[in-house]
């Protein structure tokens, strides 16, 4: 197995930008909340699986935390458009979700790299979430995340340092 080239964002440091589709094809850009507000960008392995939907349900719960912050939710996935719309019609989700299937943003957050499941090994996508703030700057990484109190420990950091 190849392994990628291991890229890892400096807290800091400007964020990567990017732009990728939404569950309705529209482009999105970390470029479009500049200025506006803060971004949980966060990474997650497969919509519509158990611990993928416990971890978007919680974010939409805190809509109302999230929005008094000043703050935006992104999920990123390697998902196609039509099922992140199906996860997004499904639950209701209140934000957007992001496709990436070539995996071009995984990447350069370095969130695409090599995992192990029941003893097999692969590349895949890592849970993981990235705070930036207003101006695009990297405030945090979290990136090993529990999908049960993930949005706990997203709202607490973002009480107490934005």
């Amino acid at each position: 197995m190849a392994d990628p080239i291991a890229v890892v964002p400096v807290v800091g440091a400007p964020a990567p930008r990017f732009e990728l589709p939404n569950q309705h094809g529209e482009n999105i850009s970390l470029a479009d909340f500049q200025g506006a507000k803060h971004v949980v960008l966060y990474f997650y392995p497969r919509a519509l699986t158990p611990g993928c939907t416990v971890q978007a349900c919680a974010l939409r719960d805190s809509r109302e935390a999230l929005v008094g912050a000043q703050t935006v939710v992104l999920g990123v996935s390697p998902d196609p458009l039509a099922r992140l719309l199906r996860f997004v019609e499904k639950h209701s989700l209140d934000f957007d979700l992001l496709s990436d299937v070539e995996h071009r943003v995984a990447k350069a957050y370095g969130t695409w790299k090599p995992k192990k499941f029941m003893g097999r090994e692969f590349i895949g996508q890592h849970r993981s979430t990235f705070i930036i703030d207003r101006e695009g700057i990297l405030r945090h990484m979290m990136p090993k995340v529990r999908t049960r109190h993930h949005h706990d420990e997203v709202l607490s950091w973002i009480s107490e340092n934005l």
